[in-house]
């Protein structure tokens, strides 16, 4: 089997030499770049992204990249704000952690989001409304048309769509799409959702929000 290829984007040569270091001792096949433009055409499993690049903005690449493809994007940055924080959900980014962050960290982390990106069951296919999941091709679909979806946008909406009507916490949801090794807040469920809702469109109204509990999704808007 071959190994799972990371791209590794940042402006300085010092985290990029202990990021390839790293990631090369625990297993994985590493590519490192200071130009976010070269990780629009790349095939990787998964993209390490510094928001400070020299050619393009952070953020914008995450939009950029987000419009195009589903690969996993984990933003490890620093002197960032909570609006970048927020931004980078937003627009599609899988995961953030601040420098400094420690190895283990950064390595479960990884491990998490590589262990979810190859998680779908082949034989699993379920129609909610107007929405379809394909496992086996990891791809949600609405009316037909294929949805572009952050990989835990789409696990999040696996979630409630593989128990409608269901009211299911954030606690639930943070655990089972970010897993146990995740340090965040259960906000990030809700920015997940509400970038969700804004790619169903008119359907927005399917995933409802039960105050002070969760979120749970119905057959109709």
């Amino acid at each position: 089997m071959p190994k799972p290829t990371i791209l590794c984007v940042d402006a300085r040569q010092d985290i990029l030499d202990l990021l390839s270091t790293t990631l090369s001792s625990t297993g994985y096949a590493v590519h490192t770049t200071h130009a976010g433009l070269d990780a629009i055409n790349s095939s990787a499993d998964l993209i390490l992204l510094d928001l400070h690049l020299p050619d393009i903005d952070g953020l914008e690449l995450i939009k950029t990249l987000r419009s195009i493809s589903t690969v996993p994007i984990l933003v490890e940055t620093e002197s960032c704000t909570e609006a970048d924080v927020v931004l980078a959900f937003e627009y599609g980014a899988d995961d953030f952690v601040t420098r400094p962050f420690s190895v283990r960290e950064l390595i479960s982390r990884v491990r998490a989001i590589l262990r979810r990106s190859a998680s779908g069951n082949p034989d699993d296919r379920i129609k909610v409304g107007p929405i379809l999941i394909d496992s086996e091709n990891y791809e949600a679909f609405r009316n037909g048309e294929k949805m572009i979806l952050t990989l835990k946008e789409y696990e999040l909406l696996k979630a409630l769509a593989s128990s409608p009507g269901r009211v299911l916490s954030r606690d639930y949801l943070l655990d089972r799409i970010w897993g146990h090794e995740y340090y965040g807040e259960t906000r990030t469920v809700d920015v997940h959702i509400r970038h969700i809702r804004q790619k169903l469109g008119d359907d927005a109204a399917m995933i409802e929000t039960v105050r002070g509990v969760g979120y749970k999704l119905t057959a109709t808007a």
